[in-house]
């Protein structure tokens, strides 16, 4: 699986700043998608004892949620950490595992940002835009805006503010469980996100893409060390 866009990803602050505002130009926020068939989850770890980064590439069944395929890359880390420029420091590993990828999957769930991003271009939406594939941000925290926390059943959501703009949903995907923050990537809607993440949360918190996805990297990560 190729980039459908290619840009250089060894950008200074500024530039990597004004790339965002031009791509996130290019981003979908309606369903453009075929029937889904195999979901992709992806995740990043990094060794603390060196600049070795670990990037997974988890494929599950969209109505059974079995593992289908998974791809490892290890890499070294070339982007500094800069609140906002995430995608610049995970995306060309994962870009290189998406390369190695038999199965093509039809959604793809990151563990962060989509456009509840100060410039509406979080790590899944330029992950979505570069493969031109249907996205969805869902992260464990809040990047910005504001919100009311939703009420303790499974399903029950708000809405995610940064002044007068939707960014996203707070999502509880488990009775009493901490919400989840749900954006969208590329080429889906809100209300569409929202209930692919509760369809591939089942049993947990966490959807399963990114369950499986932070499991393996984390199993790679303690082999190596």
């Amino acid at each position: 699986m190729k980039p459908v866009l290619k840009h250089n990803w060894d950008l200074a602050e500024t530039e990597a700043i004004k790339l965002q505002q031009e791509l996130s130009k290019k981003v979908t926020k309606e369903d453009q998608f075929p029937e889904i068939h195999y979901v992709a989850g992806v995740d990043v770890a990094y060794s603390e004892q060196s600049d070795l980064l670990v990037a997974a590439i988890v494929i599950l069944e969209a109505h059974s949620l079995n593992i289908v395929e998974s791809v490892i890359v290890e890499d070294s880390v070339q982007f500094p950490y800069i609140s906002g420029l995430f995608s610049f420091r995970e995306l060309p590993s994962i870009v290189k595992a998406f390369r190695q990828i038999k199965t093509f999957p039809q959604l793809v769930v990151c563990d962060g940002q989509g456009i509840a991003h100060p410039r509406r271009f979080g790590l899944a939406s330029h992950l979505g835009v570069i493969f031109d594939i249907p996205t969805i941000g869902c992260g464990k925290t809040k990047l910005l805006g504001d919100f009311q926390e939703p009420s303790k059943e499974r399903g029950a959501c708000s809405l995610l503010m940064d002044r007068e703009e939707i960014i996203g949903s707070v999502l509880r995907t488990q009775e009493n469980i901490k919400p989840l923050f749900v954006s969208v990537g590329h080429r889906i809607s809100l209300e569409t996100a929202c209930n692919w993440i509760l369809k591939l949360s089942p049993r947990y918190r966490l959807p399963e893409t990114t369950r499986q996805a932070d499991q393996l990297v984390k199993k790679v990560l303690s082999k190596i060390y």
